[in-house]
Order: structure tokens, then C-alpha cells, then sequence
């Protein structure tokens, strides 16, 4: 027996979750970001950490509500982060042995992201202009603003372009983002880039000559419509000034994260082919700065490389690309394997690759400190996520924060068990079951099937509040990576595209199938579904197509494939890739695969949960689908969440946080 309790929905308030690790080259203080719901339970406050490795001493360094990115300076000496101040981020610094942080930009729109120039004498900026004013001369644009504003309290928005919302951002303001130079000596502002685009990640050469950046620049005539339907990127090279910009990719492929070359001469990036379109695995290439051939390095690999775990602890957490070894010899990448995320080498001559690190975890960032040394932000199924710092050489791996070891002394956490089984034709599935706390010899319990959203994503061994939550409250909890899912490689996860509903449902009822037979604690007769997003879409049509489980939790889902594509902010490109038409010309085909055409099916008690600013999933699909049961008399209820978009389980507001996983273990708790 224990003395322990079970997880509550509440305990999310205790959670802390860190990331952002940046080492100094000067002294080896490791700066990390540690992320609390703050006092007022009202949204989060991240603040930035100092830790030694080496004697362990572990200390707080900025003391701002809103700290993030930090970064120091190639001495070591300044430690650079972004801090928000009345909803402006902008560039601070602070020395190194502590002291006053000094603002450093005062950008009218604020600062997004930001890197030192390798002499540490100037910052790359990139912030947000109207690529209508003139990008260096901000204080006009305020005037002018200001002016409208007082003209007119209510302005009409006129919209012109495909892609004009989302998610995260809500309506398109307007405006671009460009790079700016910002020297720390005179205090002066340049313009590197301007235009009708954005700009994406971006980086310094290592002498400081050259910047590369990710952009979709249109050439040419190019059509607006050819230019957003295309889910490509380039890479682009221009000198330190601006003036002379190469572009080096040929449209073809999506370019993620990249990185220079210690000598300067290539950079690495993650990319797709586009060859599967949409669930295209991103692979490891190189290219030469100068222009050339893209060589793909992991063609061996048939997993995707970066990162691909779900999970409801992060959200729009910056994963690290891909890294050079000191030498130049090595690229390190994490890689989404088998449930897994994991850190692999490789080698740039193509020899091959290596895995090095192993074992049930999620690694979601990390920083190089020497050749033989990393420090690896990485979670598992019974932590959230610490700082290790592991040893290429032994392969140890050493924790080096314990953040939430308090509340871990606390309570008891169900251990998820991995097992595989066969699907009906022949392909083996990843599956997990977690067993509530306090199970007794001979007990049957009721079991909720959890199904994750994406569908390119995959669940992983890592930590997930909800699912601890209904362990705790008495539920088997059973999960598996169905078709679609990544970490299986390319066929396994291009299987869902234009099948939505057909192997990836089946993949899900077998698992339930094969667990009612290897675990005789579940109660077949007491089982619940849920999921959010492609989850959600799958929970609906679950209950559509099935009467045995006796009830469902469906979260920001999709219930209608003709109204999303117009509504969503991917709706029109995700519809076509994914279902395989439009409105126009394949209506049918768009109903077959949309849930609330078997609505009449459906006999399961349904609770619907839905924020109010969900642009990728509009909560018209969850109002719809809600109407629908209530005009047929069936079983259901509805719950808004307000001002709360996509990212409500992993990101959204702290107690509506609370509130939706008490709805979810409430509906549970009454019909099962």
C-alpha cells in the first residue's frame, strides 16, 4: 500500500516545465527557461534559470513575468532574452554575473526572435511591419495609426488573400515580418529585408557575412492562388547589408529548421520532398551556400526526422533542428521512432547514422556543450520534462533539475505499458495501456480509448496530465499510433490519406479488440472514447459507425469536411490533401467522410467541448454537430470554452484548463 493519492485535474497549477537550454561559452552556466501557472491561475509565467553542471547550484536569474529565448553572447558574458512588456516583446540583456536587466529594442511592433552576429557586436532582428509604411520609420506609422484610430473607432477589414487567419494569430493584421540589423554600439535600426512576404527562421553565417533566411517569395507572375496552395518554402542567402539575396532552393520542397556548417561552406535543414504530400517524413539534406545540389543524408532512414510527439504539457514549444559537431564532421537531429523521440548522428560524408540516445523518452531540445556532452531537454511517462546532461561516450544520462519532485513525493502515477499487436492485414500497431491506481486482484474497470490528433503526429512515451488524471480516477486508459500516425515510417503514416474513417477506424477498434482480450481487468461493457482535433473527427465517427462504447468525449473536432474546408485556417489546403477534393467539384466524396453524415447512427451519450477561438478546428463544426443530436433527441451536451483556440489542453488559460478535464472525467464518471 501507499500513502500517496491519485493526480488532480488542480495539480496542473504545481506543474513546472522547463526548456530553452543555452550554454555560456564563458563560464558553462546553463540558462534554461522555467514555466509556472502564475499566482493569479490566470496564464503562465516563465522566468529564466541559471544552473553550474558541475556543482549543481541551481538559481533564479531574471525575475520579468514574460521571459523567453534566451541567448548569450559568443563571449559569454551578456545573456540577451526577449521579456513582454504590455504585450510588446522585446530584446533585454543582462550581464552574465548578474545585475539590472537593460531593454535593448523598442520596436513598435515588438521583436519575435532575434541572434547574436557572431562578434556579439550587432543583433538580427525580425519583427512585424506594414510593408506599406516605410519598414524604418515606425514612428510615422504609429502616428498615422493613431491618427486612423481616432477618426474611426470601427474599422472594416478588407481582405484580398487566401491565407488571411490563424490559429495561433487570429485575422491577418497586415503586416509582414522582416529582418532588422540592430547594432549595440550606436543603437541604430537597419532594414535587412522588406516586401510583400515573411520571413522564417533565419541564422548567421559563422564569419558574420552572410544570413540566411526561410521565405516564400513569389517570382514572376505566380498566381495568388498557385502561391498558397503550394505548402513549399525556399532558402535564401544574402550578404550581411541586404543588397544581394540568392535564393538556393527550387520551390519544390518545405524547408524547416537549418543550420550553417562550422566552416560556413553548407547549410544542413530539415525538408520534404513533398513526395506524399502533406505526410511527407522530413528527411536530413545539405546544400551548398553558393547554390548546388541538395544532398539528402538520411535516405536509410525511413522515420521522420525532428520532432512529432503528443503531448498536453507543451505548446508551441520550438523544437531544436538539426547541429554540426565542432568538426563539421556530424550532424546531430532528433528523430520521431517507434513512440519514441530520440537524438541520432549523422554522418555528412552519408556514411550512415547512429542512434544515441534510447529507452521510452521524449527529447524535445538540445544543446551541444563539448564533443562528447549534450544537455537534453527530455520528458517520459512519469515526468513532464528536466534537463540531463548525457555523455556521448558512456551513454549516461545525468538529470540535472528535479522540478517537480515535490509533487511527485506527493502522488502515484500509473506506468504506461507498451505492447504491439497485429492489425487484420498483417501490420503491426504500437499500443499502450495505462492501469488506473489501486487496482485490485480480479477487478474489473471501466477503459477510455484515447485517440491522438494530427494525424501526422504520434503519441509517445512522455507524460500526459489527462490520461494520469483518468488512471487516477479509476480508468484503464488504452492509446495506440494508428494509420496516419508518424514514427512507422512513410507508408504507415501516407495509409490515412483519402481514407479517413477506413483503416485508421479499423486500426483503433482491433486495438480494442486485441486489449479486451490481454487485459482482463477491462470491462467491455463500460467503455469511453475521446480525443481533440483529428482525434475528435475520429470520436465522432466512431460513434457514427459503432454502439459499443457507452460514452464519448469529442474535443475541437472536425464533424463536417464541407463546411471546414471554407471556415478553417488550412481548410482548404488540408481538405484536398487529405480527403481528396473541394466543395465544387466533390461534394459527395466530402460527405462521405464527414461524421455528421451518419449522424442518425448515433446512440452514444456525446459530450462536445470546443473553444470559442478555434480557427483550425471553427467551433461551427462542434455547433453543427450539437444541433444535429439535439433535433434527433439523442444524448448530448455541449461546452463553450471562451477565448480559447486550438491549443486549449496544451497551452489554453489555466483554469479552463482544469474545467475541461473535469468535464471530460465528469461525463466518464456519469456514464461509465
Amino acid at each position: 500500500m501507499t500513502d500517496k493519492r491519485g493526480i488532480t485535474s488542480e495539480d496542473l497549477f504545481r506543474i513546472t516545465w522547463v526548456s530553452d537550454p543555452t550554454i555560456s561559452t564563458y563560464h558553462g552556466h546553463l540558462a534554461y527557461i522555467s514555466k509556472q501557472v502564475n499566482e493569479k491561475q490566470d496564464g503562465y509565467s516563465t522566468h529564466i534559470r541559471l544552473l553550474q553542471p558541475d556543482t549543481m547550484e541551481d538559481i533564479s536569474f531574471t525575475a520579468g513575468e514574460q521571459d523567453q529565448s534566451p541567448a548569450w553572447s559568443p563571449d559569454g558574458t551578456k545573456l540577451a532574452f526577449i521579456r513582454k512588456i504590455k504585450d510588446k516583446p522585446q530584446v533585454w540583456l543582462m550581464p552574465a554575473l548578474g545585475g539590472e536587466a537593460i531593454p535593448v529594442t523598442s520596436l513598435l511592433q515588438g521583436v519575435s526572435q532575434f541572434e547574436w552576429s557572431p562578434d556579439g557586436k550587432e543583433m538580427l532582428l525580425r519583427a512585424q511591419v506594414n510593408p506599406n509604411e516605410d519598414p524604418e520609420n515606425d514612428s510615422e506609422a504609429a502616428a498615422k495609426d493613431g491618427q486612423e484610430d481616432k477618426k474611426s473607432k470601427q474599422k472594416a477589414i478588407v481582405i484580398d488573400r487566401i491565407r488571411y487567419k490563424t490559429d495561433a494569430g487570429g485575422l491577418w493584421n497586415g503586416k509582414r515580418s522582416h529582418l532588422f540589423l540592430y547594432n549595440l554600439e550606436t543603437k541604430q535600426v537597419e532594414s535587412l529585408t522588406s516586401g510583400d512576404y515573411d520571413i522564417g527562421d533565419y541564422a548567421w553565417s559563422p564569419d558574420g557575412q552572410h544570413i540566411a533566411f526561410l521565405s516564400k517569395i513569389a517570382e514572376e507572375q505566380e498566381t495568388q492562388h498557385d502561391l498558397d496552395l503550394k505548402s513549399t518554402n525556399d532558402l535564401f542567402v544574402m550578404d550581411r547589408q541586404g543588397k544581394h539575396v540568392h535564393k538556393l532552393t527550387d520551390s519544390s520542397m518545405g524547408v524547416y529548421a537549418f543550420t550553417f556548417s562550422p566552416d560556413g561552406k553548407k547549410i544542413a535543414f530539415h525538408g520534404s520532398d513533398r513526395s506524399y504530400h502533406n505526410a511527407t517524413q522530413a528527411r536530413l539534406y545539405t546544400i551548398p551556400v553558393e547554390g548546388g545540389q541538395v544532398t539528402c543524408l538520411s535516405p536509410m532512414v525511413d522515420r521522420p526526422l525532428g520532432h512529432y510527439a503528443v503531448s498536453d504539457m507543451r505548446s508551441h514549444l520550438k523544437t531544436t533542428g538539426p547541429v554540426y559537431s565542432k568538426d563539421g564532421a556530424v550532424l546531430y537531429s532528433l528523430i520521431s521512432k517507434d513512440g519514441s523521440v530520440q537524438l541520432a548522428s549523422f554522418a555528412v560524408d552519408g556514411s550512415g547514422m547512429e542512434m544515441l540516445t534510447e529507452g521510452a523518452r521524449e527529447v524535445y531540445q538540445f544543446a551541444l556543450l563539448d564533443s562528447d556532452t549534450f544537455i537534453l531537454a527530455s520528458a517520459d511517462p512519469l515526468h513532464p520534462g528536466e534537463l540531463y546532461r548525457y555523455r556521448l561516450s558512456s551513454r549516461e544520462m545525468t538529470p540535472l533539475t528535479r522540478c517537480n519532485d515535490e509533487l511527485w513525493d506527493e502522488v502515484e502515477l500509473s506506468t504506461p505499458e507498451t505492447f504491439t499487436f497485429t492489425a487484420s492485414d498483417g501490420e503491426e500497431i504500437q499500443g499502450w495501456i495505462m492501469k488506473p491506481i489501486g487496482l485490485n486482484e480480479g477487478q474489473k474497470v471501466p477503459t477510455v480509448l484515447e485517440v491522438h490528433g494530427g494525424p501526422h503526429m504520434m503519441y509517445a512515451n512522455t507524460f500526459m496530465h489527462e490520461f494520469q488524471l483518468l488512471a487516477s480516477r479509476g480508468y484503464a486508459v488504452v492509446y495506440c499510433n494508428p494509420r496516419g500516425g508518424h514514427g512507422y515510417g512513410q507508408l504507415f503514416v501516407n495509409t490515412v490519406r483519402g481514407d479517413y474513417g477506413g483503416r485508421d477506424y479499423l486500426d483503433v477498434m482491433e486495438l480494442m479488440d486485441y486489449a479486451i482480450k490481454a487485459y482482463d481487468f477491462i470491462d467491455d461493457t463500460r467503455l469511453g472514447v475521446t480525443g481533440g482535433s483529428y482525434g475528435g473527427f475520429m470520436t465522432n465517427w466512431i460513434v457514427g459507425h459503432t454502439n459499443r462504447f457507452k460514452a464519448a468525449v469529442t474535443q475541437r473536432s472536425i464533424s463536417n469536411w464541407i463546411s471546414f474546408y471554407g471556415v478553417s485556417d488550412i481548410g482548404f489546403h488540408f481538405t484536398e490533401d487529405q480527403i481528396g477534393g473541394n466543395p465544387w467539384n466533390h461534394l459527395e466524396l466530402l460527405w462521405k467522410h464527414s461524421p455528421i453524415a451518419y449522424v442518425e447512427q448515433v446512440e452514444t451519450p456525446l459530450l462536445i467541448l470546443h473553444g470559442e477561438q478555434d480557427l483550425r478546428c471553427p467551433i461551427e463544426q462542434a455547433e453543427q454537430l450539437f444541433i444535429a443530436l439535439k433535433r434527433l433527441g439523442k444524448e448530448t451536451r455541449f461546452v463553450r470554452f471562451p477565448n480559447s483556440n486550438h491549443e486549449l489542453s496544451r497551452g489554453g488559460h489555466p483554469g479552463l484548463r482544469i474545467q475541461r478535464l473535469e468535464q471530460i472525467a465528469g461525463w466518464f464518471d456519469t456514464h461509465l
